[in-house]
């Protein structure tokens, strides 16, 4: 395992690059490592990442010295650590509304005593290869390294979880929470409008609320990805040579 390169950015005093892998791709990984990005992160909610595509990933990107941070598709438990023992060091959660979901949440990604965590056999726990984990100074400090390099983010994304926010962001594991607009929107009756001044004043009341408790609200990185290029830098050229003469 590398340290969480996220982290490692917050304390030298920047935001971490994180470059949104859109889909299963090895050269854009290395392609992200080659222009400077701190980490990757995906979408296992909404993205099409198999098992075996998040091990490669994990793989390929902590060998260019990037970490891995990943939207899971849900809290479950099991899910969580499908995720982790492939390497992941960034877990959010989605459709988090209650403290008891948060704090399940936490305990799926932290080792004890700080959660209640896994211990499995995959790249997450150093393919529990007993010399390797001898370098860290044994079990139970491997599980504490592990702990200090990981990120618990909740989602928060509907009006019952703003409502329950004070036990949300009252438990110790988590991180801190970030925001899904559209789906908060609906929520509160106002679906296809995530820009509407209701759900606007919604979210800004939760970043308030967790910077006071302590927490992250998601500002810890700068994050940019396929589509933000297709749909800026790209479109902007077929745009402007779309209609240029052909000179034969």
């Amino acid at each position: 395992m590398i340290e969480n390169t996220i982290l490692k950015a917050n304390r030298e005093g920047r935001y971490a690059l994180v470059f949104a892998l859109p889909f299963p791709s090895y050269d854009l990984i290395e392609l992200a490592a080659h222009v400077g990005f701190d980490a990757i992160t995906i979408d296992g909610e909404h993205g099409a990442y198999s098992t075996e595509s998040v091990d490669n990933i994990c793989r390929l990107s902590n060998a260019c010295g990037m970490s891995v941070i990943a939207r899971v598709p849900n809290i479950a438990a099991y899910q969580v650590n499908l995720y982790l023992d492939r390497g992941i060091q960034g877990v959010t959660g989605p459709h988090v509304e209650t403290g008891a979901e948060a704090q399940a949440l936490a305990d799926a990604c932290l080792f004890p005593e700080a959660g209640w965590r896994s211990w499995g056999g995959g790249r997450g726990t150093e393919f529990n290869d007993p010399e390797k984990i001898a370098e860290y100074g044994g079990q139970r400090a491997f599980m504490k390294w592990a702990n200090d390099n990981m990120i618990v983010m909740a989602q928060i994304e509907s009006k019952k979880a703003h409502d329950n926010l004070d036990d949300i962001l009252a438990v110790p594991g988590l991180t801190g929470v970030a925001g899904g607009p559209n789906d908060f929107a609906a929520s509160m009756g106002l679906a296809g409008q995530p820009e509407h001044p209701d759900r606007v004043a919604a979210t800004a009341d939760i970043e308030r609320r967790a910077v006071a408790a302590g927490k992250s609200i998601g500002a810890t990185t700068f994050s940019i990805g396929v589509r933000d290029f297709m749909f800026g830098q790209a479109r902007e050229f077929c745009q402007e040579n779309r209609a240029k003469p052909f000179n034969t």
